[in-house]
């Protein structure tokens, strides 16, 4: 009915249509007086009427068919653009199954083109150093450039075949401990003029770092803990510790302004073993199991309860240096293993098994019901992680704990005691999150201000792998998570094969087929200042995988592979997909003609991140 009124619409602006509009409006005859002659003059008028029905049609259909061959048809507007008169037409391209591969000119070079991961590994060897990204507005990531962002991954130059043992980002300082354990500082805050890592803190052999707002503190080999004011200002004109020496009488001033915050009370074989800081206060951990805290910040002192010790306020603080460390003896019977701070808040575990978080809590950081009346909570207060597997008969047990900002994760592995007849025992790892959640920072999927229960993290939780070597089915572990301020990432325990070092030699056991793995490694939270790593500036409440670090050397392989083939066609194809970044783990290499134990490892900052060879 549609289509019959379009086409009559249609052919009243034809030529014909105002003979045939006539035709159709003509006068109607006298009606007959007779019966026969009506009956008639009815058929002759049903008639006439079919026939201009039929007139109509075929003049509406011969128009309509003349204006879309003339291209005038209103009706084609609703149709895609045509293509060009004279273009060819399009060629089904046939689909590629199995391009052919160019032919490897050696062992080595057949394991490139097998697998991206082994190139990836045997690069991180070749060429140590550190990738950084995010925010450089304080010149952190790249010193030497004047760009607000590095939205990709990018080699600090002065870095290149170095390894660390330690580094830390700031968005306006950076910190790192080189292989000889001396201190190297970097960015804005440090020094304006300033544009590469600088030595300061030397001949200490430190070995780990943590940062505060404004300082940075220190372990050594020995257990001595240092804290370090960033600015190169106050360094120089600060007081400095007079120095020891082995020879008597002997002894001179340090050229840097520094504190020791050691604790003065440790056991004879007792010394510090693990440090964390948040934005005001720091944690050490000792080898018995025993955590100290104390005032990391020069700005403010410690006032949400973030040192464990109940009551402890900048009014009623024991006589002395407003940074003594002082020990929480509240969990002194529960030997602790492992310690984490968020900027405001502190979570510790014990060998046991169990959980206990202090300090902020108005994000749920705590993993406690928010209390408005109690933002608070100034003593170590157990964590309820056993009912988090209320129902499934499982004993759970802590053997983790990460943090950083108002965000905090625990990892958790979970087995039944007794296991029926029959029935295989089996070990699941799982990840929980909690805090604030608005950025993505929690990794569970969820978008929310203040997450108070810990809710597990499905991409980290529940997840086997069969084990070749020891031919069984196996949790996949986290290795570590690196907390930023709102982003973070995680390095997955699962098994890798580094076991091919880059050399002539073959073991027996290997085939020119066999490659090398490392670690599964996904990044999330907030990509304000591309910390995330994608490139693109979207938050991400999902963990994700980036592509490999050295974009280069990927691309070069991806366009090797296939014999004849070039980059652009290789994406064009299909054929040229990038593979994943995987970490490189530990392992005994040889580095610049020296045998060195080495891995690669990732650490988040305050809208910044790197990854680093390290020893």
């Amino acid at each position: 009915m549609l289509s019959t009124r379009c086409a009559s619409r249609t052919a009243l602006h034809t030529p014909h249509a105002p003979r045939l509009y006539r035709h159709l409006s003509h006068r109607p005859r006298a009606r007959p007086q007779t019966r026969a002659a009506t009956h008639a003059y009815a058929q002759r008028r049903q008639q006439h009427f079919v026939r201009s029905i039929a007139t109509v049609a075929i003049l509406g259909t011969a128009a309509t068919a003349w204006q879309w061959y003339s291209g005038d048809s209103i009706f084609r507007e609703v149709h895609a653009e045509e293509p060009p008169k004279e273009q060819e037409p399009a060629r089904v391209q046939e689909p590629v199954f199995e391009a052919q591969r160019r032919a490897a000119t050696s062992t080595e070079d057949n394991r490139d083109i097998i697998s991206s991961q082994h190139l990836q590994v045997k690069r991180s060897w070749e060429n140590p150093g550190v990738y950084a990204w995010g925010s450089n507005s304080g010149r952190v990531v790249a010193p030497d450039s004047q760009s607000d962002f590095v939205k990709s991954p990018r080699r600090i130059p002065f870095f290149d075949n170095l390894l660390l043992r330690d580094i830390k980002l700031d968005r306006s300082f950076g910190a790192a401990i080189d292989e000889r354990g001396d201190l190297l500082q970097w960015g804005a805050a440090y020094s304006k003029e300033t544009t590469q890592p600088t030595h300061t803190l030397r001949g200490k052999n430190l070995t780990s770092l943590a940062i505060s707002r404004d300082r940075i503190i220190a372990l050594s080999s020995s257990g001595e803990v240092y804290s370090v004011p960033v600015s190169q200002e106050e360094q120089r004109t600060g007081p400095k510790p007079e120095t020891t020496s082995w020879i008597p009488f002997w002894g001179s001033s340090s050229n840097i302004s520094y504190r020791i915050r050691t604790p003065s009370n440790l056991n004879w074989s007792e010394r510090v073993t693990d440090i964390s800081s948040g934005l005001e206060h720091a944690l050490m951990r000792t080898s018995t199991g025993r955590v100290y805290s104390f005032a990391s910040g020069s700005q403010d002192f410690p006032g949400k309860g973030q040192l464990g010790i109940p009551g402890l306020l900048f009014q009623n603080r024991p006589e002395g240096a407003f940074d003594i460390p002082h020990e929480i003896t509240t969990i002194k019977g529960f030997p602790i293993s492992k310690i984490a701070t968020g900027d405001y808040h502190s979570l510790v575990s014990d060998e046991a098994g169990r959980a206990f978080a202090f300090g902020d809590n108005s994000a749920g950081q705590l993993g406690f019901d928010f209390n408005a009346e109690a933002v608070h909570v100034d003593a170590p207060s157990l964590i309820p992680t056993q009912r988090l597997y209320a129902g499934t008969a499982q004993q759970a047990s802590v053997t983790n704990v990460f943090a950083g900002g108002n965000t905090s994760f625990l990892t958790i592995e979970s087995s039944k005691p007794r296991p029926a007849a029959g029935e295989t025992e089996r070990t699941t790892a799982d990840t929980w999150a909690f805090g604030y959640g608005l950025t993505g920072q929690l990794g569970t999927g969820r978008w929310i201000h203040n997450q108070n229960q810990p809710v597990k993290v499905p991409a980290f939780s529940g997840l086997f792998e069969y084990d070749e070597g020891n031919s069984s089915v196996i949790p996949i572990r986290l290795a570590y998570i690196s907390v930023g301020a709102s982003h973070a990432a995680a390095v997955m325990d699962n098994v890798a094969s580094v076991a091919i070092a880059h050399t002539t030699r073959k073991a027996k056991h290997q085939t020119d087929n066999d490659v090398n793995w490392g670690r599964d490694i996904l990044f999330w939270g907030n990509n304000e200042f591309y910390q995330v790593g994608t490139g693109k500036r979207n938050n991400l409440s999902t963990p994700t995988y980036l592509q490999p670090l050295d974009q280069a050397a990927e691309a070069e392989r991806a366009a090797g592979v296939f014999a004849g083939l070039v980059p652009g066609k290789l994406a064009k194809d299909g054929l040229g997909e990038f593979h994943r970044f995987q970490i490189t783990p530990r392992q005994k290499v040889r580095v610049s003609g020296r045998s060195v134990v080495m891995e690669q490892r990732v650490e988040c900052g305050r809208g910044v991140t790197a990854v680093y060879s390290a020893v």
